[in-house]
């Protein structure tokens, strides 16, 4: 257990930062989701309003807020580590991080295709869509590795 100078609050800001590490992945594979049906939707001018009102809530209630937590405690917790400190051996993290900044242009690309089929302006086919879909899970999949095996 790594105590540094969060204390007895590491356990807590490491658990905190998992569970809404949990719900910022959970809203990165329902809005992708969303964004196929929204735009296999298009042509049927009831389904917009619809998507566009469940994009909106799950930005609004999940994908920002979670996303925010989780930048904010991995940053607690890689200063903990003394990651700004430039500690030895934290090949690991440097990658994690590189991956979470990745997943959050990812983030923030689907916000914007969100927003794109709002204007009725879809941009790519269904299925690179849906290819793109995948993305998150290959992400959270390494971003564990690193985080578990530490292989570096």
């Amino acid at each position: 257990m790594m105590i540094g100078w969060l204390g007895g609050a590491y356990l807590w800001v490491r658990a905190a930062h998992v569970i809404f590490m949990v719900f910022w992945m959970a809203g990165l594979f329902m809005l992708p989701r969303y964004l196929v049906h929204h735009q296999e939707g298009l042509g049927d001018p009831a389904e917009g309003p619809r998507w566009i009102k469940r994009e909106a809530l799950i930005r609004r209630m999940i994908l920002t807020p979670a996303m925010v937590a989780v930048w904010v405690l991995g940053l607690m917790l890689a200063a903990n580590v003394g990651f700004f400190d430039g500690q030895p051996g934290l090949g690991w993290l440097h990658a994690k991080l590189l991956l979470v900044l990745a997943l959050s242009g990812y983030h923030g690309w689907a916000v914007g295709y969100s927003k794109k089929l709002a204007a009725g302006r879809p941009t790519l086919t269904p299925r690179t869509l849906r290819l793109l879909n995948e993305v998150p899970a290959l992400a959270v999949a390494l971003i564990v590795i690193l985080a578990i095996v530490k292989p570096f």
